[in-house]
């Protein structure tokens, strides 16, 4: 099974060669813990980390 590739800056799941969010080009497979927002007015979880936007975040990147 391949690792998916995260943001190193933004820790959102990457599928292309640029984060959709902060538009960088550093990636980082290893990585620890998933984190899926669905919807971002109600999570918690994603307001109390900064998250502005829905999808799977990295909860750890080493």
């Amino acid at each position: 099974m391949t690792k998916k590739k995260a943001c190193k800056q933004c820790r959102i799941f990457v599928e292309g060669n640029e984060c959709p969010i902060c538009k960088g080009n550093q990636f980082v497979l290893n990585w620890k813990g998933r984190l899926c927002i669905t919807n971002i007015e109600k999570s918690r979880i994603g307001k109390k980390i900064g998250l502005e936007r829905e999808g799977e975040y990295v909860i750890k990147v080493r």
